[in-house]
């Protein structure tokens, strides 16, 4: 594929709403660039007006293997042909060979005996792992029914569903959906000692992000995550890792806690287990946990559905050779040292990242993170804003390196 050519950042740009937040039929629940898609292949997207733009979003880490990945699209496409949907009433051919796959990749990374349970989202995923721990905890550990409790950080973001807003700390995700649902305990995300002052005999389970999306890849000082595994082990805890963003190749490994050498109990996948084609999400841990979930006790219609685990299949065998994340890995560190110059020239106060997923910030006065990230279409490269002063950025796994130096020519541009 063709490298784009230079591009000019316009002296003043001025964006125009997008037809989203013009429409009067469709809720306002984004604030998107104004720009509008129509097509996209590997790292590039193309709008309505035919040009053409560097993603380096990736939607939230769904898209780690590109737009359109052929083997993705094949997949889906054969599946079509055959069938797309039982419900969990019945099942299909699919359906084992990709609980057996996923678990295979997974599974050794996780504690235990593992077991894959599948969903659609992963707010879903989170919502499953909650539930779980909590049957868990009363039905194992033998917390007194009612009183089960799980400790998360501050900062988090696992979903928006209203028992993940409850216990979030970002007031516009949260403010007027209550009343919230009790039993959970927030603590500063990256202080082991606070976390272990939280845990007590109601506590089933401990929720983190090993690295923190939404925040602006927020990652914790490098001994918070063994020191967590630590303590829930001799709490009889659960460690409940959601690697929703993380997970699947974006951190150069397949799951982000393999950066510290920790296993959780249990873990929660989305966004890239579905390659960008559908919603596909799962938790994977151990059995003893995910074994007291019996027949009506959870479920979900288009869980496991035909479709989503012929991509699904297809999503574990691209990452099951370890080369994508080898490649995530490598290209990472080269860029890092590029992103690492832009704090030296003192375009951006400091950068955060692992493997190919990085947060940037924007020195103070400069502009705030939605400008830039305007700034940044103008240049023809796409990156979302976050709290303030923050982007995130998060390329296809598939990007090549010439693709990756441009698009970071084109941030110093737009910085500049």
């Amino acid at each position: 594929m063709s490298i784009a050519p230079p591009v000019t950042l316009p002296s003043s740009p001025s964006p125009s709403p997008s037809s989203s937040e013009t429409s009067q039929v469709l809720a306002h629940n984004y604030h998107p660039l104004p720009v509008t898609l129509v097509d996209g292949l590997g790292s590039w997207v193309t709008d309505v007006e035919g040009r053409r733009y560097l993603d380096l979003l990736s939607g939230y880490s769904a898209l780690n293997f590109g737009h359109r990945h052929p083997s993705l699209v094949a997949a889906a496409h054969a599946q079509i042909d055959r069938l797309t949907l039982t419900s969990r009433a019945f099942d299909h051919d699919l359906l084992v060979p990709f609980a057996e796959a996923l678990a295979g990749l997974v599974g050794p990374l996780v504690a235990g005996s593992p077991m894959v349970l599948p969903m659609n989202t992963g707010a879903e995923a989170v919502e499953t792992a909650i539930k779980a721990a909590r049957k868990w905890g009363y039905e194992v550990k033998g917390v007194p029914d009612g009183r089960a409790t799980i400790v998360v950080a501050d900062g988090n973001f696992h979903g928006r569903t209203t028992t993940i807003v409850s216990f979030s700390t970002d007031e516009d995700a949260r403010r007027h959906f209550g009343p919230y649902t009790p039993g959970f305990v927030v603590v500063p995300y990256g202080d082991a000692e606070a976390l272990a002052a939280a845990v007590d005999e109601t506590t089933v389970a401990v929720l983190i992000e090993p690295i923190q999306g939404e925040q602006g890849v927020v990652v914790p000082p490098p001994s918070y995550l063994p020191a967590v595994r630590s303590l829930c082990t001799a709490a009889d805890v659960l460690l409940i890792c959601d690697e929703i963003q993380s997970g699947l190749g974006r951190t150069g490994t397949t799951l982000a806690s393999e950066l510290w050498g920790v296993r959780p109990d249990l873990v929660t996948l989305g966004k890239a287990l579905g390659g960008g084609v559908l919603p596909v999400s799962a938790v994977v841990g151990r059995s003893d946990v995910l074994g007291v979930l019996t027949a009506g006790t959870h479920g979900s219609t288009f869980g496991g559905n035909p479709l989503a685990c012929a991509v699904g299949l297809a999503v574990v065998g691209l990452l099951s050779d370890g080369s994508v994340q080898a490649t995530a890995a490598a290209l990472g560190t080269r860029w890092g040292q590029r992103l690492d110059t832009l704090v030296s020239d003192g375009l951006l106060a400091s950068v955060r990242r692992a493997g190919l997923w990085a947060g940037l910030d924007v020195p103070d006065g400069r502009m705030t993170g939605r400008d830039l990230c305007e700034r940044l279409l103008a240049v023809g490269v796409l990156a979302k804003d976050t709290h303030g002063s923050t982007i995130r950025l998060a390329p296809p796994l598939t990007i090549t390196a010439d693709e990756l130096d441009l698009a970071t020519d084109r941030l110093e541009l737009a910085l500049r």
